[in-house]
This record gives C-alpha cells, structure tokens and sequence, in this order.
C-alpha cells in the first residue's frame, strides 16, 4: 500500500512517494520524502516501554547527581558525558543504527539521520543532558505513535473480518469441511446455527434468522427461507440451513468487500496528495534553513565566539527535530482509512480517499426511482380489458409476451399470471428468433400461434399505430393488443420505500441544496411520488437512454468550477452509464451486480436509502478530521520555527511538535471509529 499510514501486516509505514510495498519490512522507514517509521508491533512494545522506563530512571538519576554534584565530580566533563552518554546509547542505539543505513542508502532526510544529528549536535555543545531527553522523548512519542497506529488498524481490520474459514460441503449425505475457495457453483453447503455463512447462494432446506450487520450495518435479523438469497458474511442465528451456492468464493460478497476496503487505500483524496506534495519540499527547506540557522548568524554576530556559534547551533537542532512531516504523513491517510472503515460498519463502502472528498461536498443528489426510493419488486394492481375480453385472457396474452423479458415490471405480470390461475406462463415461442423483440422504455412484440401480440406502454402503441385507453389509476400502465386490436391494459405498480422519506429528509438536513427523482412513469405518477417524498424536482416519462443525458444535463448546471458535486444513486439495474458519468455513484444493494460495483464510487450493501445521508455526513467529518490535523501539525510546527529561530524554544519543545503533534494527530483521527 503506497503512501500509507496503516499497513495489513505487523509493521507500519508511512510514504511520500509512491510503490509498492507487498513484501514486510522490519524496523525499515521510508526514503526521500516521507520520513516517517514505526517501530516492531506486536510483542515488541512491551519490550520498548521496559526500555524506556529504565531508561528514564537512569536520566532522572544523572540529573539529580548533576544537581547534588557529590565531591564535584559532575564538574569533570568526561563524567558528565559518561553518566548522560548511557541513557543516551540505551534509547537512542536503534535510531543511530537507522541513520548509519539511512547515510548508506543515501537517505540523508531521512528522519532518523536527522534526529541523529541534532542530539549529538546537543553533545558537542554541551547540552547532554537535552540531548539524552529529547532522543528518549522522541523514543516515547514513537511509542504511543505507533500504539495508537496499531490499535486503529485493528479496529479497522475488524470491521471487515466478515470472511468464512471454511464451509461444510454436503456429498452423499456425508459433510466434509473444505476451504471456501475449492467449493465450487452447484454445491450444497451445510451452514448451522452460530455459523458464519462462507459463500452466496439460495437457502433450499431449513429457515432461520441471520444476522446480516457485517455486510449491512442493519442490527435487526433477517429471516430467510427457502428460495432466499443469503450472502457469504451473514451469521447463521437459530436454525441449520442448507445452502446451494451461486457464485465463486472470488465473487463472492465477502471478496467484493474485502477487494474493495483493501484497495480504497489507494485511491487518494486531494488532501492526502496535498500532504505527499507537500512532505516532499517541508523537509529539504527546513534542513536548509536550519544550516543556515546554524551558520549565517554566528558569522555576522561574532565568527570568534565560541558561545554564539553553540546557541545558534541549538536553534538549528529545534528546526532539524522537527523537519519531519511525521503527523501529517501518518494522521491525514488515517484519518480517511478510519472513516472508510467507520462506513463500512454501516454497510457503506467506499472505493477511496477521493471519492469521500467528492461526497462530502455533494450539493445535488439524483435518485432513480426503482429500487432506490421505491421497493423495485412491482405487482399488478389492476387488470381492465375491454368488452368481450375476459381479465384472465388479458393477462394471460401479456405473461406469455413477457416471460422473454428480464424487466421487473415483466417479471411481476407473470408472477400475477401464475398465481391467478396456478400454472406458470407458457406459449409457443421459438428459442431463439427475431420475431421476439423488446423495444427499450417502449415494451416487446412478439410473432406467436394467437397471432402479433404487442405489450408496452403507450409510446409502443403510437409506434404500432394502435388506439389505447388512457388511465387515471396510479401506477405504470401496460397495454395489450393483438393483430392491431387493442384488447385492454394492466396497472403495475411500485411501492415507495418506508425509509425513502426519511432518507430525502436527511439529506436536506445536511444542507444538500437540490434533491432529483429520475422515472420513466407518466408525470402524474412522478409528480404523486416526488410530493409525497418532498423531493425537489423530477424527470418522467425517460427511456433508459436518457438518464445518462439528464445527469450530463444537470452536472452541466452547476456552476462552472464550482466545489459542489452531484451524485447519482441507482439500484444497479441498468444505471452503471448514469453510475460512472455523475461526480459520486452511489449503487444501492448492489451486492449482486458486478456492473453497479464496476460503476459505482459508493455501494450501500443493503436497499436503505437512509444510509445515503449517513454516507454524506461521516464523509463531511472525515474531511473535517483531516483538514483539522494538517491546520493544527503546520500551525504547531511553524510556531516552534518562529520561537527556534528567536531562541525562545528549546528541543524538548521541538520534540513535542513533531512526536507529540503526531500522536494527537492520530489520536484525533482514531476519533472516526467512534462516529455514532
């Protein structure tokens, strides 16, 4: 993971430049610009602070003895340096060590070469005593730094430790325990209570309550039955279930997640590419300045006196100690890391850095209508033939037209079709033949036995030159003719998500100045769902084809280079077009859809359109969080330039401003996690 702050492995980094770091390193540091390391996790804290502690006793003890001065044996110079040169080695060895292979690499910025120089600068200029405080503060610093590095990559890791470690594998009645990667499509997988579910597929024996957070974010179970889709993350809550997988464990949804939280790393906001431009020139100017500190006053001051060149050298030291960019490097990738993981505790993942800077400025919101704002899963709510046509014959005729079509309006006729009369829909159709064809946003016509049946709205039926029967019922209505007589029409209708009000609201709330509703309904049908939802505008009557076009329409209506982004959320059914082209795609229970996953920037596991505005308000305090750490480091380090270069600040101030800063830095943006 190039520029990163938090690593998958034991280890911690942080980059000002970019490649790839796939192999573990141990007690390594970056080159060039960034500057910054973490120590050895894992056991090997305990270790370090058994260091330090020692380490600090020894000090405290060499200054008390430089303070009593027993028999004036601290006034000899070499005892002074003896007693502060053994605390000094047992904290500061590891760093000269990092610097000696830093100078050998050619890594002269290196952090660990400069806080080298500035502690024996401290030495030769009498300060021994400073510069043993600062190279164990600094060593202090390091350690709460990379505690706290650690414990948020933990959290983070355990938000999206969803993934099965194996599957039981029903052969001949006999169950195997496999790995969930050699299970293959077809299988039945036995999943029983307390379990997690390792692969996608349909439940065909057994009904239980599963607890689906992991991938949703939703805390209430889901109760699911035979025929029900289950997705690999849900725990299995009461009941064994058997299950017949349907994807690869690589596509499964626990993959999907996985592949997405891991790559989202490298997706960058500007805020984070502002902090990699700016690591690159911080150091180098600070380090020159700090030379020039050193060298250009005790010149003009007073080139013979020892005593101008030792306090101009002290000040250059304050700027060499804090010449790391080391809270801005860590914290700022961190703070968005954090809020990525914070959303994907919701059910909400995001594919980047960037694409949370673009949601949180998002000021137009654009939904289509199916399955975002309303359920997608349609009914037939009325069947009107006209005189002489029985309601059965009617939908009938347009089940058989429709079984060909794999749209969700042609889907609920023929689900109408068969529980009315108790037999699927069935006609003679050839397999395969042109004489099927499905106009998009029109409907299909078909050549059959009963002779040309055409089933559409009423732009198919101008088009085939058929006089309809208009409708004042709520809903879409589908006609019916046959051989160029029209027989009548059916009243489909969409139910409007509980949550969907609610998720309109919250928007709002936030301040998002203009919210869209996208439909391919009639505009009375539109104008009936867009007031009830207190949407702001609405589009209808819209094929397919141009909701692309109406979201190039309004990304063209925002003011020319103006910050504000506009969004599109979809259900993936035919949006991935409209997906990619808006600034953020958000795809809603997409879980399913490769295209909407592909297409999209934001996915919503689950079919809540109320998490949009959770979304948009934990992408707003992200970016607040890391804007908060760059202001605060560079403010705390410019201020301790300007008190360095007048004298006023010493190094243990200077420690402070680079480890300390660094570690509230991370601490603040640890504060993500914990985002209600």
């Amino acid at each position: 993971m190039s520029d990163a702050a938090v690593c998958k492995d034991d280890h911690c980094h942080c980059h000002g430049h970019d490649h790839d770091h796939g192999q573990s390193h141990g007690h390594d540091h970056v080159h060039d610009d960034g500057h910054c390391h973490c120590h050895d996790e894992g056991g090997g804290w305990e270790v370090t602070l058994r260091l330090i502690v020692v380490t600090a006793c020894i000090y405290v003890a060499g200054l008390v003895a430089n303070f009593v001065n027993p028999l004036g044996i601290m006034d000899i110079t070499w005892v002074k340096y003896v007693v502060f040169l053994v605390p000094y080695l047992m904290v500061g060895l590891p760093v000269l060590i990092g610097a000696a292979k830093g100078i050998a690499r050619r890594e002269l910025l290196d952090e660990q070469f400069l806080m080298a120089v500035a502690t024996i600068a401290a030495f030769t200029i009498g300060e021994a005593a400073e510069a043993v405080a600062v190279m164990l503060f600094y060593q202090v610093g390091e350690w709460f730094q990379d505690r706290a590095v650690d414990n948020s990559r933990k959290s983070i890791s355990s938000l999206v430790e969803i993934k099965a470690t194996y599957a039981n594998v029903e052969e001949a009645g006999v169950i195997k325990r496999v790995d969930p990667e050699d299970v293959e499509v077809g299988d039945i997988i036995v999943v029983t209570a307390g379990e997690r579910v390792p692969l996608d597929g349909i439940i065909v024996k057994g009904a239980s309550e599963l607890d689906t957070s992991a991938l949703t974010g939703e805390s209430m179970p889901s109760f699911l039955e035979p025929g029900q889709e289950v997705l690999s993350g849900f725990v299995n809550g009461t009941n064994t279930l058997h299950v017949r997988v349907t994807r690869p464990f690589e596509d499964s949804a626990v993959s999907r997640v996985l592949d997405m939280v891991t790559n989202a790393a490298s997706k960058k906001a500007k805020t984070e590419a502002f902090v990699r431009r700016f690591a690159r020139v911080y150091t180098p100017i600070v380090v020159g300045a700090a030379l020039l500190l050193a060298v250009v006053p005790p010149l003009v001051l007073g080139p013979a006196n020892p005593a101008v060149w030792a306090d101009f050298i002290e000040r250059a030291c304050v700027f060499l100690v804090i010449s790391c960019p080391c809270a801005l490097v860590i914290s700022v990738p961190l703070s968005f890391y954090c809020g990525i993981g914070s959303l994907s505790r919701r059910g909400v993942l995001a594919k980047g850095g960037n694409y949370l800077e673009q949601l949180a400025r998002v000021e137009t919101v654009v939904f289509d209508k199916t399955g975002t704002l309303t359920q997608g899963k349609f009914h037939v709510e009325a069947i009107t033939p006209v005189e002489g046509v029985t309601p059965e014959r009617l939908l009938g005729l347009a089940a058989h037209v429709e079984q060909r079509s794999t749209h969700p309006i042609a889907q609920s006729i023929c689900d109408a079709y068969a529980e009315r009369l108790g037999i699927p829909p069935t006609l003679n159709l050839p397999e395969h033949s042109d004489e099927v064809v499905e106009t998009p946003g029109h409907g299909l016509c078909a050549e059959c036995v009963e002779g040309r049946i055409c089933v559409g709205n009423d732009k198919l039926m101008d088009r085939e030159g058929i006089v309809w029967t208009s409708s004042d019922q709520p809903g879409t209505v589908i006609h019916v003719a046959l051989d160029g007589t029209y027989l009548g029409y059916l009243v489909v209708s969409d139910e409007i998500k509980p949550q969907a009000r609610e998720a309109i609201e919250g928007l709002k709330a936030l301040g998002v100045r203009d919210t869209v509703m996208l439909t391919g309904d009639k505009e009375p049908v539109a104008q009936r769902i867009a007031s009830k939802l207190g949407i702001d505008r609405f589009f209808a009557q819209l094929l397919p084809g141009d909701k692309v076009a109406k979201v190039e329409e309004l990304l063209v209506q925002n003011v020319a280079g103006s910050k504000e982004t506009l969004a599109f959320v979809g259900d993936g059914i035919n949006d991935a077009p409209a997906l990619a082209r808006a600034d953020v795609g958000i795809a809603m229970g997409a879980m399913g859809s490769d295209a909407a996953i592909e297409a999209a920037d934001i996915v919503l596991m689950d079919d809540n359109p109320a998490r949009i505005a959770d979304a948009v308000k934990l992408s707003r305090k992200t970016v607040v969080n890391a804007r908060e750490n760059v202001v605060f480091a560079i403010a705390v380090k410019f201020a301790v330039f300007v008190l360095g270069a007048l004298g006023i600040a010493n190094m243990w101030m200077a420690v402070f401003a680079d480890t300390g800063v660094a570690m509230l830095c991370v601490l603040n943006a640890m504060r993500l996690l914990r985002t209600k």
